[in-house]
């Protein structure tokens, strides 16, 4: 399916959606937001598909929300007026989208993995957290952007971030809007890998495609029960894991892992 500001490449089982408004740093605006969630649900209904990057096109991952649009503006992309003529409601109404996709992003039955290849602010920012890895540049940098202008994360930042990045960091970020450089979120663990803006692609698809070999049974709970399991006492979780634990004991794919690891060749696991 082709989009107007989201670019969309399939090579073996990994998807990677590009969000393609560089003149903007890809700020998104309701026509992007609704294409990147519609296609998250289509590599969910895809079986060939095993894992997702998510990617900015230019020198920005995500700018956030479109300033232009928020301010009153006019949005070229969608013909819609900005904020400044809109209701309270219709305000409240239109942040659907957002949840679309941040929600889309977690519970994707598929890993997806936050190629940062610039700046990654405000909504952008919550859009790097929802991943569920993140593979940086040098040239990767992270901000909360919404207290500098008096606003408050409506795309969930304050749920994901303390959760991404610990409470403290979390409150730091939200209350003084300061950048988070590249090489301090490495340190941190929210970007998993730090590598030059040369190698990042490449970096990227190495991990991608690991992940998008594995068992597609174990892959799709063990992400449900990540993030489950945060609302979770601990014995309600075992209680869960004991219940996917059996579903994945009598799979094919657990027969397959064995039996690949008996006859030290790699696994070909069918989803069965």
């Amino acid at each position: 399916m082709a989009y107007e500001h989201l670019l969309v490449k399939v090579d073996g089982r990994v998807a990677t959606l590009t969000l393609n408004r560089p003149e903007r740093m890809n700020a998104l605006n309701p026509t992007l937001e609704t294409e990147l969630a519609e296609a998250l649900e289509a590599a969910g209904r895809d079986d060939a598909i095993g894992a997702v990057v998510l990617t900015g096109a230019g020198r920005a991952f995500c700018s956030g929300a479109d300033v232009q649009a928020m301010s009153g503006g006019k949005d070229a992309a969608s013909g819609a007026a900005g904020y400044g003529n809109a209701s309270a409601e219709e305000i409240r109404r239109g942040f659907s989208r957002a949840q679309r996709l941040i929600l889309g992003i977690q519970r994707l039955e598929k890993p997806v993995i936050g190629m940062i290849n610039g700046a990654a602010v405000g909504a952008g920012f919550d859009m790097a957290c929802a991943c569920d890895m993140r593979v940086g540049s040098t040239n990767a940098r992270f901000m909360a952007a919404y207290i500098r202008v008096g606003l408050f994360p409506g795309f969930g930042g304050t749920w994901l971030y303390a959760r991404a990045l610990g409470l403290p960091k979390a409150a730091e970020l939200l209350f003084t809007g300061d950048f988070l450089e590249a090489e301090e979120a490495h340190k941190l663990g929210f970007l998993n890998k730090l590598v030059p803006p040369e190698k990042l692609e490449e970096a990227t698809m190495e991990v991608a495609r690991k992940i998008a070999n594995g068992p597609p049974i174990a892959m799709r709970l063990a992400k449900l029960q990540l993030y489950k399991g945060l609302e979770m006492d601990l014995e309600t979780a075992m209680q869960v894991a004991a219940a996917f634990e059996t579903i994945t004991l009598t799979s094919e794919d657990h027969k397959e892992g064995a039996a690949a690891f008996r006859e030290k060749r790699p696994a070909k696991f069918k989803g069965r």
